[in-house]
Parts: C-alpha cells; sequence; structure tokens
C-alpha cells in the first residue's frame, strides 16, 4: 500500500505502521545476522589453505581424508594422529584439554594435512585444483630474467618431513628457487613432494615450455671470455 503525501495518517495508524516498521526491521537484522554467521563459516581446511604463506596448498576434498587407505603409515608418523584427523575434518571433541594439548594437536593437524596434501597433488583431482592455481599465478614466477617470467610449480628437496622447505621449480630453466615471500618459504617441502611438477607437467603437457633456456654469455668489450679447462 502506498500513502499520497498530501494524506495524512491518524495517531493510531502511525503506531501501527511504526509497529510493522520495526518487526520489518528486526526481521532484517535478523535474517541479515544468519546470513553473515553463514557466510563467515568455513572449514578448518578452508581456513587453513586461507593463511598468509599457504597460498601454495589446494584444499583437500574430505572423502580423501576420510578414506583410510590415503592416510596409511601416517598414524605412526605424526603424533596426536586421531585429535588431529578431527580438527582437520571438523569433528569436535568432547574430553577436556589443556591449552598446551590444543597447541600440540593443532600443531599435529597442520603436519597431518601438509603430508595428506602431498598424496592428494598426485591424483586426478589434485592436479586439477593445483592447476588452478597454476593458471592463476599462485606459485609464482622464475626469478631468473632470461625465462621471461615463466610460472613456476611447488617441489620438495625431499619426500622426508623436515628435510627442507618448499621451493618453486622453473620449467624452463630446469631449476629450483627459493619462494619469494618469507611465510611461504618456511613450509616443508615433504607436503608437496619431489614428484609433484614433474608428474603435473606430464600430465598437462601443452603446459610445458616448448622453447630451450637461453644461456647467458658473459663478454668483456664485447668479446666472449674462453673458459680455460
Amino acid at each position: 500500500m502506498r500513502f499520497n503525501a498530501k494524506s495524512r495518517a491518524s495517531p493510531a495508524d502511525q503506531s501501527d505502521r511504526m509497529s510493522s516498521q520495526m518487526m520489518a526491521s528486526g526481521g532484517e537484522t535478523t535474517a541479515s545476522s544468519d546470513s553473515s554467521e553463514g557466510e563467515e563459516e568455513q572449514t578448518w581446511i578452508s581456513w587453513f589453505c586461507r593463511l598468509k604463506g599457504n597460498e601454495f596448498y589446494c584444499e583437500v576434498d574430505e572423502d580423501f581424508i576420510q578414506d583410510d587407505f590415503n592416510l596409511s603409515g601416517l598414524s605412526s608418523t605424526v603424533p596426536y594422529f586421531d585429535y588431529a584427523l578431527d580438527v582437520i575434518l571438523d569433528v569436535e571433541t568432547r574430553e577436556p584439554l589443556s591449552e598446551q594439548q590444543h597447541e600440540l594437536i593443532e600443531s599435529a593437524a597442520e603436519m597431518l594435512y601438509g603430508l595428506i596434501h602431498a598424496r592428494y597433488i598426485l591424483t586426478g583431482r589434485g592436479m586439477l585444483a593445483m592447476l588452478e592455481k597454476y593458471k592463476q599465478g599462485h606459485f609464482g614466477r622464475c626469478p631468473r630474467s632470461l625465462c621471461n617470467n615463466q610460472m613456476c610449480l611447488p617441489t620438495g628437496n625431499s619426500d622426508v618431513f623436515r628435510t627442507a622447505t618448499v621451493k618453486i621449480f622453473c620449467p624452463r630453466c630446469q631449476d629450483i628457487y627459493f619462494p619469494r615471500s618469507k611465510y611461504q618459504g618456511n613450509v616443508d617441502g615433504a607436503y608437496f613432494g619431489t614428484t609433484f611438477p614433474h608428474l603435473f607437467l606430464m600430465t598437462y603437457t601443452h603446459l610445458k615450455p616448448e622453447t630451450s633456456c637461453p644461456r647467458y654469455t658473459p663478454r668483456v668489450f664485447g668479446f666472449r671470455i674462453r673458459h680455460e679447462k
């Protein structure tokens, strides 16, 4: 119902209108509050992958994590394995835990997710997720000027945990470099493994650079320097 600007409502009508407006406003506030709460809710996996320095990670599907076959051997490697798995899958524990225990379990959850992640990105679904991140340049570009900003892939020097931090592999010059971000440089290389970038390029062959990488030639007054053997 629309009111004419020249008409005047009675006090009773004004009161009814104010009440209805307040009720509508309250309903909108409640709906808005419920909507914002729904938008703020996110899984532990989504939260973890959005942390600063974790840009190299993709989100592992929960059904992959829930398959015991994919977790083979990790229970003997990761401390507080069952608790850490519950954290990753957002399963609330009813057992009372101290603050120190919470910190240890959270650290174990990060370790467990990283080791699961290294296995997941070797699967078809995992590679598709990493392909999207590669296209968006999340892994950075080669710092070598002659590689012409070639996009890189994350890799590890070892598949063993706590051996070395993550590096980026350039498909053009076939060399590895430290990530530009110091936060990314603190991530363990075992969370990506030694196989991923090479299997990725074997799977998506169209992404492999066709041209060979030019090498820099040192010169003195325009003449090449001859290296004595």
